[in-house]
């Protein structure tokens, strides 16, 4: 288990994160999720032993993660951390990027470990190439797949598929998740898209102020939305009457006590988005079908 107890982390006089505390369960997906600014990437970096704590502590099985202070090399053995810029060799091949840390002793299987990662990463084809020759998204799948290469006991991944245009990153997060799971690898990534933490996570942390502001599973957090900063994340939402509205949990009814104005239609491919005005306020709602400007709706919450 990763365990994370009291940990606080300042730049110059200023808290990035204020008593963090949480706790990973071997093979366990966890979402870190927030604004820009928020911590997401400096908590990967502590949890990685990059920088040395103010205060609190960091264990991985009762081993204690220390930073620069106590450790030459940083980062465990056992962890592999993917950040935003690839550190990858680029006049080599694809193939032996992925390969750099493997050992020659046993090069069949070295071969077969590399064609699999290859595949995990949809890179077969471009396996002789060298990294030069890539676009930035194929540079951030050769980072994954070098990460997972000796199987790690956990894996950081921060903002994993922001270079990986949207024809290949839902194949490639399903690949590379199911992969993590299926070899029982630790995974905490730090994302700011949804679609990372939906299907994949076990658990999502919420950060907004330097502290965790929620701590469950996304389906939880995704119908019991505790605050504004929680609902945004999963989507357009309205404030009713104090509750928290999903756009998708409006609906058009031929009478109720909300009345709208239909502002806008923003077409989404099976449904538009309807932007509104209720109460001099803005309300969104989705609805199968364009609506005419200025036209009057009644709305209900379904159930």
């Amino acid at each position: 288990m990763l365990d994370i107890q009291h940990v606080t982390f300042r730049y110059k006089k200023q808290n990035i994160l204020e008593d963090i505390n949480f706790s990973v369960k071997t093979g366990e997906h966890v979402s870190i999720i927030g604004e820009s600014g928020s911590g997401k990437s400096t908590l990967l970096k502590l949890l990685y032993g990059t920088y040395d704590l103010n205060k609190g502590h960091i264990y991985w099985k009762d081993e204690e993660i220390l930073g620069p202070k106590f450790n030459l090399i940083t980062g465990p053995d056992y962890m592999k951390y993917v950040a935003q810029e690839f550190d990858l060799m680029p006049v080599i091949s694809v193939s032996e990027n992925i390969g750099a840390f493997l050992s020659n002793f046993y090069p069949e299987e070295k071969q077969e470990r590399i064609k699999e990662l290859l595949e995990v990463v949809e890179l077969t084809p471009f396996s002789k190439t060298k990294v030069k020759e890539l676009s930035g998204g194929q540079k951030q799948r050769v980072a994954l797949a070098r990460a997972i290469a000796k199987q790690p006991e956990v894996i950081l991944l921060d903002e994993p598929f922001s270079h990986i245009d949207n024809f290949k990153k839902q194949s490639l997060r399903r690949n590379l998740f199911k992969y993590l799971k299926k070899k029982n690898i630790t995974c905490i990534v730090a994302t700011h898209d949804k679609d990372d933490v939906l299907s994949y996570s076990d658990k999502m942390i919420v950060l907004h102020d330097a502290k965790i502001i929620a701590n469950n599973t996304p389906q939880y957090l995704y119908n019991n939305p505790e605050n504004k900063l929680v609902a945004s994340f999963f989507g357009e939402f309205n404030e009713i009457d104090g509750e928290m509205v999903y756009a998708n949990q409006l609906k058009v009814v031929e009478k109720s006590d909300v009345i709208a104005v239909v502002k806008q239609s923003y077409y989404k491919g099976h449904y538009f988005l309807i932007e509104a005005e209720w109460n001099e306020e803005k309300v969104f709602f989705e609805h199968p079908e364009k609506l005419n400007l200025n036209q009057k709706v009644n709305l209900l919450i379904k159930k």
